[in-house]
């Protein structure tokens, strides 16, 4: 593909009714580079398949369908010449209602991406509604003809091999022909059957058709204008990070920053493809650029909050001195399906958060009483909930003199419960209590960032 192609991603508020959608639509007709737009579904669609594809009722099924007609009919009711798609959007929903009534029988993974998988064709084939209403030259395209995924119904893992090789047979001819504009999120495997790809999925899929096409630049258009030093609802005097490598922009995500999924940032790196970051709702804010190299970057560069954060401290004499504890350890967790995030340990205890990222699961539904049960056999268990994560996002913090009296100097009023620092030089992270969490930021913003 030529260098100039820009594939362009909208997430659900840049399409969430008639007036985000024609803002979404200006976007992509400023730069004519932007051949490919991949769209999320209409903010709220998700959750209402979601709760659909879980069995309610007929009752529940009958509300949350009208809910869904309400958003979309919002979009199609303004539009010129509503009916060929009004019809359109009538037998998806009729879709709908047939594999939600199949859901409240039983549900499976399968039968849930199937069902999620509405959200993003609607808003598709309403933005290619819109284009084609100022006579701009759109086609619709199914993604799931490309993307080619393993049968992991919920998260599944694209072939990128399979995925390039149709993205140059099928793509590329009506990239050259026609504004192309396409689902994130969905897939399909070997059978023909829809799959989602996870939770950041519209992001991933940008990025991997960007690498399969070669793209010169992926932009995702979010309602934030790019990445900010940290949540700027929590710290109104945050900055805007105008350019970040993809490392710390994946450590940023990986630690609870909402802005990109760090998987979804791969493909791109892959190919040392830059992203951008901006705001559909006022693209002349400018946005921040990813990309795999940014000149003098500073020891600090953003601050990240995970809240709902469990800690598990176990204790047992019978470590101190002796061999195969933590691998009796690990292997209780893994048989349980937990993955650890940070760890820490002495001579007679070891304490440990659970990983949740890029699941649905929180801390409190891994640790299920069978797997404390588990675990009681072997130590003394001890649960610590309601706490919140707070990372430090820089360069070479494993190496820089002075790190810690700067963070932890300022820090005196607050209680303290685990840090894990030297593992990596790209952070250094803390739990604190839940409802310390905001105040911590904020003073540590101030002194780092200000």
């Amino acid at each position: 593909m030529s260098q100039t192609l820009i594939v362009a991603k909208f997430g659900g508020t840049s399409v969430a009714d008639f007036e985000a959608m024609n803002r979404s639509a200006d976007v992509v007709l400023q730069d004519a580079s932007t051949r490919l737009v991949v769209l999320s579904a209409s903010a709220g669609i998700t959750n209402l398949l979601v709760a659909l594809a879980e069995g309610q009722q007929a009752p529940q099924r009958a509300a949350l369908l009208d809910d869904i007609r309400r958003i979309q009919y919002a979009i199609v009711d303004r539009l010129q010449h509503p009916g060929v798609i009004r019809d359109e959007i009538d037998r998806m929903i009729d879709n709908i209602s047939t594999l939600s009534e199949a859901a409240s029988l039983a549900t499976s993974n399968a039968l849930t991406d199937e069902l999620v998988s509405h959200g993003e064709l609607m808003s598709s084939l309403l933005f290619v509604e819109i284009l084609r209403e100022r006579q701009v030259n759109a086609e619709w395209f199914d993604v799931r003809k490309v993307m080619r995924t393993d049968d992991h119904f919920g998260r599944a893992v694209p072939d990128v091999q399979v995925l390039a090789e149709q993205a140059t047979a099928q793509l590329q001819p009506r990239i050259a022909q026609a504004l192309v504009i396409t689902q994130g999120f969905i897939g399909s495997e070997s059978e023909g059957r829809t799959t989602t790809l996870g939770r950041g999925g519209s992001d991933y899929t940008a990025a991997l058709l960007g690498e399969a096409l070669n793209a010169a630049r992926v932009d995702i258009w979010t309602d934030v204008p790019g990445i900010y030093t940290t949540d700027p609802r929590v710290v109104p005097t945050a900055k805007r990070i105008d350019e970040i490598t993809f490392e710390e922009a994946a450590e940023m995500a990986t630690f609870g920053a909402k802005v990109l999924h760090p998987a979804t940032l791969l493909p791109a790196v892959r190919r040392g493809i830059p992203v951008f970051v901006g705001s559909s709702k006022d693209p002349a804010a400018g946005g921040t650029r990813v990309c795999n190299e940014t000149r003098n970057p500073p020891l600090f560069r953003a601050l990240a909050l995970r809240r709902k954060q469990t800690l598990l401290t176990l204790h047992s004499l019978n470590m101190l001195h002796t061999f195969g504890f933590l691998a009796e350890l690990f292997s209780i967790l893994a048989r349980h399906n937990v993955s650890v995030d940070l760890i820490t340990t002495s001579e007679v205890s070891v304490a440990l958060t659970l990983d949740t990222t890029g699941s649905t699961s929180t801390s409190a539904s891994l640790l299920t009483q069978a797997l404390l049960t588990e675990l009681s056999s072997l130590c003394r268990v001890e649960v610590e909930e309601d706490l919140a994560l707070v990372a430090i996002i820089g360069n070479e913090l494993s190496k820089a003199c002075g790190v810690g009296k700067e963070v932890f100097g300022v820090l005196d009023p607050f209680n303290l419960r685990m840090i894990c620092y030297g593992a990596s030089s790209y952070n250094l992270c803390f739990l604190v209590p839940g409802n310390d969490a905001e105040s911590v930021v904020r003073t540590l913003h101030r002194n780092l960032f200000e």
